[in-house]
């Protein structure tokens, strides 16, 4: 009853005086926080402990799951570690040569000029800085295409997808090889796989190094679906999302000398063989 008595006071109050009610209201106000500030700290105290207790718990799950993937990877280190020193003893075994070396230029892409029928970027890199037709273009997520086209400081890059890409690759589960054909799909098709080559969903595919233009071993896609013989791969890299991108310098693999044939076969003459041709 007097909490209604006052409050009916204070709406009298305010309504025919309302500066004093407004000094009033400051008053209260400027009296309580100091209270009220003591009361909250307890509050506030207990909302940090709850909130770091929770904190906490998050970070011992981190921590505990992290140790398992520490874990999990030294023992593959491990093994990495035998597979390694077991192909390093093979190769010198079977005095294997080892690939070429490779060297990197890096660019930005700087256009899209290509269209419905034409799938090509175009770089902001050229043959002054040592980029060269015919290298291969990737980033981090994988192969992206070739470099057909070569300017003092820009390259046009032709796509996995373009009609006219042809890249050698295999399955590298199974080791078939293949070619990876554009048809200006979003997914390439695999062609010209072996008559006993199969290629279930989910393979990955990576270039070959056939042909000794593109290194072996880049990351192309996996294999996507098999419909009736027609293989489609959908590819690791996202057009849409190309940045930058880096050119292979790969040492092309140069089968025979430059000497003609001819003229070795004539050095190699034994000359009893010069005899018979005189007699």
């Amino acid at each position: 009853m007097i909490l209604l008595v006052l409050s009916a006071a204070f709406l009298i109050i305010g309504k025919a005086n309302p500066p004093l009610m407004e000094g009033l209201r400051t008053t209260v106000i400027e009296g309580t926080s100091p209270v009220l500030e003591v009361l909250s700290r307890p509050v506030s105290a207990l909302n940090y402990l709850v909130t770091e207790s929770r904190n906490l718990l998050t970070l011992h799950e981190e921590n505990r799951r992290l140790k398992e993937e520490n874990a999990h990877l030294q023992q593959w280190q491990m093994v990495a570690r035998r597979l390694e020193q077991e192909a390093s003893g093979f190769r010198d075994l079977l005095n294997i040569k080892d690939d070429p070396k490779s060297s990197f230029t890096s660019a930005r892409v700087i256009g899209d000029t290509g269209g419905p029928f034409v799938h090509t970027l175009l770089m902001n890199a050229g043959h002054s800085d040592g980029v060269r037709k015919g290298q291969a273009v990737v980033n981090g997520d994988g192969l992206i295409g070739r470099v057909v086209e070569t300017g003092t400081g820009s390259s046009r890059i032709i796509l996995l997808t373009d009609l006219n890409s042809r890249v050698p690759v295999l399955i590298e589960k199974s080791r078939y090889r293949a070619a990876l054909t554009g048809d200006n799909t979003e997914y390439p098709q695999l062609s010209y796989l072996p008559l006993n080559g199969k290629a279930t969903l989910g393979d990955r595919i990576v270039t070959s190094g056939h042909g000794g233009l593109l290194p072996p071993g880049l990351p192309v896609g996996v294999v996507r679906s098999v419909e009736a013989g027609n293989v489609r791969v959908q590819l690791y890299v996202d057009r849409d999302q190309v940045e930058f991108v880096s050119t292979i310098n790969f040492d092309r693999f140069h089968p025979f000398d430059d000497q003609p044939i001819n003229s070795t076969v004539e050095q190699t003459k034994s000359p009893t063989d010069e005899k018979g041709a005189k007699s």
